[in-house]
């Protein structure tokens, strides 16, 4: 689906991608992560927003924030597990 966005369409598809392969990201590298999810709750509500308002560039930032506080999470989980 796409939406008119000033000059050029905004794929939400796209957006919907980018967030399934952070996700995938996430529970490859440090599926530890996955059952704290709640920790990540803020970053994929700023996803969410950033791409219904079809701002790709903060819909980027939000999923980098998501990925990053997703691995410092695991982090945390194996640290305390050792």
């Amino acid at each position: 689906m796409t939406r008119d966005v000033g000059a050029r369409p905004w794929d939400t598809e796209w957006a919907a991608e980018r967030a399934a392969e952070a996700l995938r990201y996430l529970g490859t590298h440090y599926p530890e992560c996955l059952a704290a999810l709640r920790v990540l709750d803020e970053h994929e509500e700023a996803a969410h927003e950033a791409a219904m308002d079809a701002d790709e560039v903060r819909c980027r930032e939000a999923l980098r924030d998501y990925m990053s506080d997703g691995r410092d999470e695991a982090l945390r989980i194996r640290k305390g597990a050792a």
